[in-house]
């Protein structure tokens, strides 16, 4: 029985595909590495091809978009103050639960919309602080960050979450958009299809890597002290954060596009030049007590170096992720609504047998 469905094949999918073995994500027939520089809305332009009944254009996404997230933040009001009481990731569950299938705007719009206007929101009332409106004239990546600092971000800041949306938006069958796709082949609809996904992320084993992998940088501390940590970590058989991968068996290429991006962030008062002598460390270290087996950088390394160069909050990293991924999860669930069939495996009784009724 192949408890974790490994390389067991339950989808036909013309959007991503995971090579493993040789370390390649392929987009919609691109390598990741060549399509990484484009916009967001590019993107999305990409994945969402031939899935709906009109064409989208990158333009067209933009302004769209820029709409949508004004129905949005008309949301808020009425429910932003329920989420005090929930993490970052539910209180986006919440919001986005706000959303109604009734809503005439096209709902993958909406549903990307929607998550970086959420997001902001959310993490700002964390602060103290109100909610800013949304600029229908601005890209997504550039509106998230005014929504979320309350001034526009530089132009280095707003390409560096574009690159970061863009290589996290699909990613093969993972946890995340398999559950989206079982709750679209139910015609349960585009919009709970999405905040079921965001369930799934909300798992530390999907979504919650970052934050982590800062915690570590923490606990080393400085540049004196990587090698012994590192070391004691190994030595009571610890897990060492941002390295490792399910799938990959190589280094994963998302690890080295967003290392680029965060090169190009280093300075002033984020701790990238640290974070890559930490790497260099901790990859040198694996290879020496554990040999044979070969444990690259991840994307959740340099995710959460980009992420806190971004002075985004640490708790909001996961619904920053779902910010990206939920242009897989649209593209996902309209292609398996094209397909139309319900998605139904079967199950192995291993229970006990019924009793015999004893005879008279």
């Amino acid at each position: 029985m192949n408890h974790g469905l490994d390389d067991v094949v339950v989808a036909e999918t013309a959007l991503s595909h995971v090579d493993g073995a040789a370390g390649r994500l392929i987009v919609r027939g691109h390598e990741l590495e060549a399509i990484a520089d484009r916009r967001f809305e590019a993107l999305l332009a990409l994945l969402w091809d031939g899935l709906t009944p009109r064409p989208w254009t990158e333009q067209a996404i933009r302004m769209a978009l820029g709409v949508a997230r004004l129905v949005a933040f008309g949301r808020l009001a009425p429910a932003i103050a329920a989420t005090d009481r929930l993490s970052s990731v539910e209180a986006l569950r919440l919001l986005l639960a706000t959303l109604a299938d009734v809503d005439t705007a096209p709902h993958h719009i909406l549903a990307v919309a929607a998550v970086p206007v959420f997001a902001a929101a959310i993490a700002r009332r964390r602060d103290g602080h109100a909610p800013i409106m949304p600029d229908a004239r601005l890209g997504q990546a550039a509106d998230f960050l005014r929504m979320l600092h309350g001034e526009n971000a530089p132009a280095e800041h707003v390409r560096a979450l574009e690159t970061y949306l863009v290589t996290v938006a699909d990613h093969g069958l993972n946890a995340s958009t398999f559950t989206a796709r079982v709750i679209a082949s139910t015609r349960a609809g585009l919009l709970s299809s999405v905040v079921g996904a965001l369930c799934a992320l909300k798992g530390p084993l999907h979504g919650g890597a970052p934050g982590p992998v800062l915690d570590m940088l923490d606990a080393i501390g400085d540049f004196d002290n990587i090698r012994p940590w590192l070391e004691g970590a190994l030595a009571h058989e610890e897990r060492l954060m941002g390295f490792g991968h399910r799938v990959y068996r190589v280094r994963d290429p998302r690890a080295d596009v967003l290392k680029a991006t965060a090169s190009a962030l280093r300075g002033g008062s984020n701790r990238i030049r640290f974070a890559e002598a930490v790497e260099a460390e901790a990859i040198a270290l694996l290879a020496q007590h554990r040999p044979g087996r070969r444990l690259d950088t991840n994307v959740e390394f340099y995710t959460a170096l980009v992420l806190e160069a971004l002075a985004i909050p640490r708790d909001n990293f996961t619904n920053v992720f779902a910010m990206g991924r939920v242009a897989g999860w649209t593209a996902h669930v309209l292609e398996q609504e094209r397909i139309d069939r319900l998605i139904r495996p079967q199950s192995r009784y291993v229970g006990p047998a019924p009793r015999r009724p004893v005879a008279a």
